[in-house]
């Protein structure tokens, strides 16, 4: 069973900028699809951005541009550089990876940017 750990979020001016890690406890990613998801008090959750094994990335029109996906697979860890934030990027973020039989999440971090 493979665990996933977010963490990274907090509070942060509008324009800042946060980077979210999401560790996992085994040696997934090099052939995972690893993407972010985030979720907005009252709203459902949405996707943000993803990241294939083979480097292959895409992103939600309303962070492209700002927000950049990583992997480290020596690290078994995943990253969301999130730049040029706004309160509208305000969400509970969450790590989903997936492998060819099971997808693994992560049980989220906070994220608040104020204005």
């Amino acid at each position: 069973q493979v665990q996933l750990v977010e963490s990274g979020g907090g509070l942060v001016q509008a324009g800042g900028s946060l980077r979210l890690s999401c560790a996992a406890s085994g040696n997934i990613f090099s052939v995972a699809t690893m993407r972010w998801y985030r979720q907005a008090p009252g709203k459902q959750r949405e996707f943000v951005a993803l990241m294939m094994s083979s480097g292959s990335t895409n992103y939600a029109d309303s962070v492209k541009g700002r927000f950049t996906i990583s992997m480290d697979n020596a690290k078994n860890t995943g990253y969301l550089q999130m730049n040029s934030l706004k309160p509208e990027d305000t969400a509970v973020y969450y790590c989903n990876v997936v492998l060819p039989t099971i997808s693994y999440w992560g049980r989220g971090t906070q994220v608040t940017v104020s204005s």
